[in-house]
């Protein structure tokens, strides 16, 4: 939105040609998401807090969690409102990724809001699982029919191998059904991942912001052509809405640190890897993805091992899961759990950085 105005008064003073860079409105959207994260999160966790919105801990889960019942949920709308309002300030709302990055992230908040709701109500596991996965299905399927069709070039269906020098493979037609598993999956990896404080919120941004890069320089034609990347039409604007949801993820984890004031709930998780995963899919970078959330990752495949294992073998594998609650009851600290997680991630991230030049 500001950028129409900053076009329309640069001829009058050229001060507001800064603001039609797309570096420019990216920080600057980093730090509206925060500012916005800061003003309202003190009054939507007052909010939460007087209509008793309270998380409900699992029985069976580490005592040390027991202190954290009561603590006020569904804080991902602190998130969605401050990702919204500074992509729709400073994006280019004609770009045709902005805008479907925006609704698949509400529409999968909406999800999880509803998910999040009838857990309240008194049904401790929410939205039926079939139904729940169907809903993600139906989104991330419309979204990519969406990259399809409407925004002016039909989706190159190779999948490109990270650190190799220009070796693609063509999915052909089981690409679409691929790229809706990378959104889907993506979207349940980082809600598993959601069981300590902070322990998802971090990687998230930083994920986000390592993705924004990847959009910025597939999105500039010199910079794609020396990396030798491919050169994706407007998909630098994206990085605008990756520093959003970076802004808007540190500004949620000053309320969630530990101990957490508020906790995200599935309206902030399953919108957040959601977001990731169809940016992901944008820029051509799913595998870079999946190294840099190697955690998430992780934590959905300790979740899949456990209950296949007991379903097998009628044995457990991890203490419990997942995996984070299972070093926890080694002896981890919580804070020690989460930093150390926090570290693997940045190391995953400066190595799927790295591809960018390692090839």
């Amino acid at each position: 939105m500001f950028l129409f105005f900053s076009e329309q008064l640069t001829d009058f003073f050229s001060a507001f040609n800064a603001f039609t860079y797309i570096t420019t409105r990216g920080i600057l959207s980093a730090l509206s998401a925060l500012v916005i994260s800061f003003v309202f999160g003190p009054k939507l966790i007052r909010a939460l807090s007087n209509n008793k919105i309270g998380e409900k801990i699992r029985s069976d889960g580490p005592s040390t969690h027991s202190s954290k019942s009561g603590t006020p949920t569904m804080g991902g709308l602190i998130i969605l409102l401050s990702i919204t309002v500074s992509t729709l300030i400073w994006s280019d709302l004609s770009n045709p990724y902005i805008l479907n990055i925006l609704i698949s992230t509400l529409l999968f908040g909406l999800i999880g809001f509803i998910d999040d709701l009838s857990k309240l109500k008194g049904n401790p596991n929410g939205m039926k699982p079939s139904v729940k996965i169907s809903l993600q299905i139906l989104i991330a399927s419309s979204s990519v029919y969406f990259l399809n069709f409407y925004s002016g070039t039909e989706i190159n269906t190779e999948l490109l191998i990270p650190f190799t020098n220009n070796f693609n493979i063509d999915l052909g037609v089981l690409f679409f059904p691929f790229i809706v598993f990378v959104i889907v999956g993506a979207s349940n990896a980082v809600n598993l991942t959601d069981g300590l404080d902070g322990l998802a919120i971090m990687p998230v941004s930083m994920i986000a912001i390592a993705l924004g890069v990847f959009a910025y320089v597939t999105g500039n034609i010199n910079f794609a052509n020396y990396l030798d990347l491919p050169f994706l039409n407007d998909s630098g604007e994206v990085f605008v809405i990756c520093c959003a949801i970076a802004g808007s993820g540190l500004g949620f984890l000053w309320f969630n640190t530990y101990p957490a004031e508020v906790f995200m709930g599935d309206v902030g998780a399953l919108a957040l890897g959601a977001a990731l995963g169809l940016i992901a899919v944008i820029v051509k970078q799913e595998l870079v993805l999946a190294i840099m959330g190697g955690i998430f990752i992780i934590e959905t495949f300790s979740v899949i091992l456990q209950v296949g294992s007991f379903k097998l073998r009628g044995k457990r594998i991890f203490n419990m899961a997942p995996i984070h609650h299972h070093f926890e009851l080694k002896g981890w600290t919580e804070p020690k759990v989460i930093v150390r997680f926090w570290i693997i991630t940045v190391f995953l991230v400066l190595i799927a950085l790295s591809s960018l030049k390692i090839r």
